[in-house]
């Protein structure tokens, strides 16, 4: 019996992750009210961190060595509307990508998990 794929595999592993966080921050730096968030961030070290953080919480071989969720987002100012733009976000490009539907759930799911550590 053969394991069963993570939720990163079933993604397309690393390259398929990687494509994904770079449409889907096509779309947050396209949002005005998120945008703001971003101006002083290399794309470059954004992306290296969102591929480890997407690598850890999507069960792929990533292991998290930035900072806590929680002090990397404090004093930002990010609230449940940012928070909730952020995420339509990401579940559109889900879509778009053509991820199932369970599996878009569970990314979002996974996601949502971590709203008070983010939201300031």
């Amino acid at each position: 019996m053969e394991p069963t794929a993570t939720l990163y595999q079933r993604l397309g592993g690393e390259h398929g992750v990687k494509n994904l966080l770079v449409a889907f921050y096509g779309k947050v730096l396209a949002d005005p009210e998120l945008k703001p968030f971003f101006i002083r961030t290399s794309m470059d070290k954004l992306l290296r961190m969102q591929e480890e953080f997407f690598g850890t919480a999507l069960e792929g071989p990533h292991t998290n060595t930035g900072r806590r969720l929680k002090d990397a987002h404090a004093g930002l100012g990010i609230t449940p509307v940012h928070f909730h733009r952020f995420t339509q976000h990401l579940l559109a490009t889900l879509h778009e990508v053509g991820v199932e539907k369970d599996d878009l759930h569970d990314v979002v799911r996974r996601v949502q998990a971590l709203r008070n550590d983010i939201i300031t």
